[in-house]
């Protein structure tokens, strides 16, 4: 069982709190409400004025394509296409129109539709390029926004500390409060830094990983379709698109890698 997202961002903070604990750090020394105001609401406010409001106003779907999302079905997708192909060369393109309204993915559809309708293939070609660009910018600006959130942050973090020992150089006076003064005003740098480090750059890198591999899938239903508009061989179809996939994966692999052990188990067999 894959590790999700957000198990793996609540095993970070569950090691950072573990931690704390082993060195007799309560966690509760943690919560300073001034320092939480400042790294959350300074970073939001700095990264929104960066990237807009309509693309902050996306952040909690966005999280939710970050924690919830799972890598695309490659295989799958390859599978589909080639039962395309193999009908399209038993009954013709027009037979296809058919399967395009059980087609749930949209892009395959709209790119099924062209052929189907007959459109010249450089055109089906610039159509759907044209579709996984305006994808990629839209990918971009949702994980850009993390991406300065995490750049922010520990700037926030400094901010913050910065002015808490300000607070404690004016209270010179009292040196009973300086030790937990001081101890209050790192906080916010403990708080900038870990937000960083555990929240928003991780969300970043998890969009851009998905981000890839959509372009990825995109990419080879694109080769798909067209195959399938030429009339190419489900096999030669098939061939194609595992291109793009792990061998193990791949489009009708009946073979399993044999282990090392049944492997010269063989090689003995054979040379006896």
């Amino acid at each position: 069982m894959k590790l999700s997202t957000g198990a793996a961002i609540g095993m970070a903070f569950g090691g950072i709190l573990m931690g704390a604990l082993m060195g007799g750090t309560s966690p509760a020394s943690f919560i300073a409400i001034p320092a939480l105001l400042i790294i959350f609401l300074g970073t939001a406010g700095a990264t929104g004025a960066s990237v807009g409001p309509e693309t902050m106003s996306k952040i909690v779907p966005l999280y939710k394509i970050a924690l919830k999302s799972k890598t695309p079905d490659v295989g799958e997708r390859v599978t589909l296409l080639v039962s395309l192909a193999e009908q399209a060369r038993r009954e013709g393109l027009l037979a296809l129109d058919e399967r395009v309204n059980q087609i749930d993915d949209q892009f395959t559809r709209k790119g099924l539709q062209l052929v189907v309708d007959g459109i010249d293939p450089d055109l089906v070609r610039d159509v759907l390029e044209a579709e996984i660009d305006g994808m990629i910018a839209r990918h971009h600006l949702g994980s850009a926004m993390f991406t300065k959130a995490g750049g922010f942050a520990p700037t926030m973090g400094i901010i913050g500390t910065v002015m808490g020992l300000v607070h404690v150089l004016q209270n010179l006076s009292a040196p009973s409060t300086l030790g937990p003064s001081i101890s209050s005003a790192f906080v916010a740098t403990l708080l900038g830094i870990g937000s960083a480090n555990v929240i928003y750059l991780p969300v970043a890198s998890r969009l851009e990983g998905l981000s890839k591999a959509e372009v990825e899938l995109r990419t080879l239903t694109l080769d798909g379709i067209l195959a399938v508009q030429a009339g190419d061989n489900p096999r030669v179809v098939a061939e194609k698109l595992n291109s793009y996939i792990a061998p193990i994966d791949r489009f009708g692999a009946d073979e399993k890698p044999q282990s090392a052990e049944a492997g010269g188990q063989r090689e003995r067999a054979e040379a006896a």
